[in-house]
């Protein structure tokens, strides 16, 4: 099977890797549709794995027991793996499992972990369903593209009642929009590059105020009721300096969320943030997988919105375009399709 490399700095291409066999409740998936997201950073750096990509929909083509799934069912793989026993899995929350196993170990070789391959070994309780007439593509979403801040919203409660600020329009925060506008809610967005200011406009987002603005925080709260602040907010850049921004936004008793990974510290004041103001913050990876209903229900409406969100397509052999132009900044969601030219 082919699968994507990284070949140096800024230098990408396609390798050929062992196809891999079902084995348990491990399934093997026959990828159609590979959204990309974090992996553009190693490909900046030169940073060679052996694993690419962590989202997927896909054709079910091997099953080595009879389980959850058959073969010739249409799914979305959920990301990671996790153990399927512990508290937090049997509980929808696999995404914070402490019980994980090695890959590599568990089949030989990590051919079948990476997303952005032809094909992809699975556990059958990690593929969601994919309903009858729902598009590969608009199923994948239900990965980065709308879980991370459809679990924040959920968490929150986030309805026609409130005004939320998202912070960071990236891929994370573009979904954002698209989940807080179907739930009703006020959006005030926020993001510095033209491109995806336009399209958060697009889809739905009521203003979009630029951070480098020196009175972006008096902006955001002239925007709200009484300049009190926003009810709930949701990071989705994983900069501090937003963070700290969604922290000041934030009307006592608001709620904060983070979405956006950030290997710096912020700085939170436990006494004006916490005590004082009242703040709830959390934490968003993904969503419940008990949410996976309401998910796939939520795709089926606002189908129209994807098409806008996912703005450029690939096949697997134009990795170095894709990845080129996940790094310029001009794009919503960017997709893979491995089958796509395909001559294997």
């Amino acid at each position: 099977m082919k699968r994507v490399a990284v070949l140096g700095r800024e230098q990408a291409g396609i390798e050929l890797a062992q196809k891999p066999a079902a084995k348990g409740n491990w399934v093997l998936v026959k990828v159609h549709v590979a959204p990309m997201c974090t992996e553009y950073k190693a490909f900046a750096a030169g940073s060679s794995q052996p694993v690419y990509g962590h989202e997927a929909a896909g054709e079910v083509v091997d099953a080595a027991q009879s389980g959850r799934v058959k073969v010739g069912d249409r799914v979305v793989a959920m990301p990671m793996n996790a153990c399927g026993k512990c508290a937090f899995c049997l509980g929808g929350e696999y995404i914070h499992c402490q019980d994980g196993f090695d890959f590599a170990a568990a089949h030989g070789s990590a051919d079948g972990q990476g997303t952005m391959s032809q094909y992809l070994l699975k556990q059958d309780w990690m593929l969601l369903p994919i309903p009858d007439g729902m598009t590969y593509e608009h199923a994948s979403m239900a990965c980065c593209g709308l879980g991370p801040t459809f679990g924040a919203m959920q968490t929150m409660q986030v309805d026609r009642h409130d005004t939320l600020l998202i912070t960071g329009l990236g891929p994370v925060g573009l979904g954002g929009v698209i989940n807080a506008r179907y739930r009703g809610a006020r959006v005030i967005a926020v993001d510095s590059v033209t491109y995806r200011a336009d399209l958060a406009r697009e889809l739905g987002a009521d203003a979009v105020v630029n951070p480098l603005d020196p009175d972006a925080l008096q902006q955001i709260l002239a925007l709200t009721a009484a300049g009190r602040g926003v009810d709930k907010a949701v990071d989705c850049s994983g900069v501090v300096a937003a963070h700290r921004l969604c922290i000041d936004a934030a009307r006592r008793k608001g709620q904060v969320a983070f979405v956006g990974e950030c290997g710096d510290d912020t700085p939170i004041q436990i006494s004006n943030d916490m005590i004082r103001k009242g703040l709830t913050l959390v934490g968003s990876w993904h969503f419940n997988l008990a949410d996976s209903p309401r998910m796939m229900a939520m795709i089926g409406e606002v189908g129209g919105q994807l098409d806008k969100l996912i703005t450029h397509r690939f096949p697997l052999g134009d990795i170095q375009r894709a990845w080129e132009t996940q790094l310029s900044g001009q794009c919503g969601k960017v997709i893979l399709q491995p089958w796509e030219g395909a001559n294997v």
